[in-house]
């Protein structure tokens, strides 16, 4: 389906503001392991970080073929910065927006949906990685709250966040429904954080160690019912996962334009290295693969748009789309040669950061699982 005019709109707003304000920093914010904290505040007052969220709730409304284009734009110059949007709009505000009853949703998505709060998605713990049901964090009931004892780890926008979606174990006999997801906000008693440090790549994004030591969060800080934190996991997953796609192909064409820049001027033999059929080949191979990638996490966004609960198809987005950057990111360093070895050469950086999107929201094992279970079942 060709893009919409709202949605032509939003690229150009994206792609306006990533080229002027985030690709001028974007060497430094990977250097520095620095929280892109300007560029996100520069996407909330655009009514960015409101995307998908409905205007009830303070939000810009839209849907996911909306997002999906403007985390493209995004990633096409930095990484680390759609990493943290991504964090904020489809993992943690989306979790409470989706989730929450009336009277939440009035209280903790405004000032999410306006970019003033910084959201997080806590679920990864030190000994569990897809094995969520392993959980050892634990939220134990008591009257009116909940008491959050243990830690989560990788946790993007750690460093920032205002408010954390966090997973815990409140009934270990009952498997996934023994499960809950609380809102937790920085500054609750018991609540500290540590800053993860020496990333291979997604450098800026803020990842930190969360700490629960006998944490009491009030009990209308949960999302759903009791039990029912298992779904939520799954179900923001499910949808961020496109999210997680697009980055891919923005990251993707980031590295593909640069080396179809760079092939025009670098001269071999007399002529221009794209005029060398290896180099042309691999040129083909790449665009041809980014648009298959863009087609396969459309498909997945509109479906979403549609009222439908995408599952296979936001895995084999991810999957692919994650896939294809893996591959692009290989060639570009291959075309640039041992320029493209070095930094600050771009290509260099994607290819660092290109590695992550096959481990987290999912590593590409768990996309082939939940495809496969799907199309056996």
């Amino acid at each position: 389906m060709p893009p919409s005019e709202q949605q032509e709109l939003l690229r150009a707003t994206a792609k306006d503001y990533a080229e002027r304000e985030l690709a001028p920093n974007a060497a430094s914010v990977d250097e520095r392991e620095e929280f892109p904290e300007d560029a996100f505040r520069g996407l909330a007052s655009l009514g960015l970080c409101g995307l998908t969220i409905s205007e009830e709730a303070g939000g810009a409304g839209g849907g996911y073929v909306d997002i999906a284009t403007v985390i493209e734009e995004i990633a096409v110059v930095c990484g680390s910065s759609s990493t943290a949007y991504i964090t904020h709009v489809s993992l943690g505000t989306a979790a409470i927006a989706r989730f929450a009853n009336a009277e939440q949703l009035q209280r903790l998505v405004p000032p999410l949906s306006s970019g003033e709060k910084i959201a997080a998605f806590a679920l990864t713990e030190p000994g569990t990685g897809s094995d969520a049901l392993g959980m050892a964090t634990t939220a134990k009931r008591d009257g009116d709250d909940y008491i959050l004892n243990g830690s989560k780890t990788f946790i993007t926008n750690g460093t920032h966040a205002d408010t954390f979606v966090v997973f815990a174990n409140s009934d270990r006999d009952a498997g996934y429904k023994g499960i809950n997801a609380l809102v937790v906000e920085r500054g609750t008693e018991g609540f500290s954080t540590n800053h993860l440090t020496g990333k291979m790549g997604m450098r800026g994004s803020g990842t930190a160690e969360l700490v629960f030591d006998d944490c009491r969060i009030p009990a209308s800080n949960r999302l759903g019912d009791d039990g029912a934190g298992y779904s939520v996991a799954l179900s923001t997953l499910t949808t961020s996962r496109v999210s997680i796609a697009a980055q891919c192909i923005g990251l993707a064409r980031g590295a593909y334009e640069a080396a179809l820049s760079y092939s025009k001027q670098r001269k071999t033999f007399g002529k221009p290295i794209s005029e060398h059929q290896a180099i042309a080949f691999m040129l083909a191979d790449m665009a041809t693969e980014i648009d298959a990638a863009r087609l396969l996490t459309h498909r997945a966004a509109e479906i979403i748009d549609s009222g439908g609960h995408p599952v296979k198809e936001s895995a084999m987005a991810k999957l692919y789309a994650s896939e294809v950057l893996g591959r692009v990111a290989t060639k570009a360093v291959q075309i640039h040669g041992g320029t493209g070895y070095f930094k600050p050469s771009i290509v260099e950086r994607i290819f660092r950061d290109a590695k992550v999107t096959e481990i987290y929201e999912g590593t590409s094992e768990i996309q082939r699982l939940i495809i496969s279970r799907s199309i056996l079942s």
